[in-house]
């Protein structure tokens, strides 16, 4: 017996006090079997830990991003892993070449149903050091990038009835420091675009959704501690499970606003923090 026969064996409607009969969550709702994702900056991170548990609830993952090597050795590690995974090869700040990795998807895996958009990058300067280029670099890689790729997607989803689009903000979308304005600002637009496309996109069944990173175990965020010595201590002190986050944490998210799950969820921003965000 499988695993979705034993939880529909074990976990029958339970009758209540006042014999109402609650209907419980089947766990096919979770099931993305037949499903095909594109997770840009799939390769590491945040993003690595999505696509692993996208490919593990049956979905084609196509992870994305600039350095093939690391895609294509993240590719290996959820196909090891018994997942279906493809390598695509995106710049996300390029419109022609995010065109081109749709398109790919689509011819390499058949449909598409399911867009992370979690490439991004950050420059931690105070205001008065930025230059403009690098004003525009990161709001082009977090924020430009987001529209652009939802963008492309759109029309594939609506071949398919619908869809469902991720978008990566940050605890940063809530509240800043002195040392990210550029990368504060790229994520709040990133939940406000993502309400816009929910408004603009709900007729087609296409949900749109904002997660909302705490701190995380990531490459970045290690370069962060280097330079502010505090740090550690100040996260752990402040995040209300006393520690940081790992990349997998990210899996369950990832499987629930991509699936029939989260069908009447569009429009929100879901902070994945710890609790960092509800100690004040």
């Amino acid at each position: 017996m499988d695993t979705l026969a034993v939880f529909d064996l074990v976990c029958s409607p339970i009758q209540t006090h006042n014999n109402s009969i609650w209907r419980y969550m089947n766990m096919k709702a979770f099931d993305l079997t037949g499903r095909v994702a594109i997770v840009t900056g799939g390769n590491g991170g945040i993003g690595l830990g999505m696509a692993r548990g996208l490919a593990a609830a049956g979905a084609t993952v196509a992870i994305a991003g600039r350095n093939m090597d690391k895609t294509n050795k993240a590719v290996e590690e959820l196909t090891t892993a018994g997942g279906k995974a493809l390598a695509l090869e995106v710049d996300v700040t390029s419109a022609a070449s995010v065109e081109a990795m749709v398109a790919e998807a689509v011819s390499l895996a058949g449909r598409l149903d399911i867009l992370v958009n979690n490439a991004g990058m950050n420059n931690r300067k105070r205001p008065e050091e930025l230059s403009d280029e690098e004003w525009n670099e990161v709001m082009e890689t977090n924020l430009t990038s987001m529209f652009r790729c939802s963008k492309a997607v759109y029309p594939e989803m609506k071949k398919v009835g619908g869809g469902k689009i991720l978008n990566n903000g940050s605890m940063k979308s809530l509240f800043a420091d002195a040392l990210t304005p550029v990368y504060a600002a790229s994520k709040g637009g990133v939940v406000q675009l993502t309400k816009s496309l929910a408004a603009a996109w709900a007729a087609d069944n296409i949900q749109v959704n904002a997660f909302l990173p705490g701190w995380v175990d990531t490459d970045l965020t290690r370069k962060a501690r280097e330079q502010i010595p505090t740090l550690n201590e100040n996260v752990l002190r402040r995040t209300a499970q006393g520690r940081w986050g790992d990349i997998d944490d990210f899996q369950g998210i990832a499987v629930f606003l991509a699936s029939q799950a989260s069908n009447f969820i569009t429009g929100t921003a879901i902070p994945v923090d710890g609790g960092y965000s509800s100690v004040g």
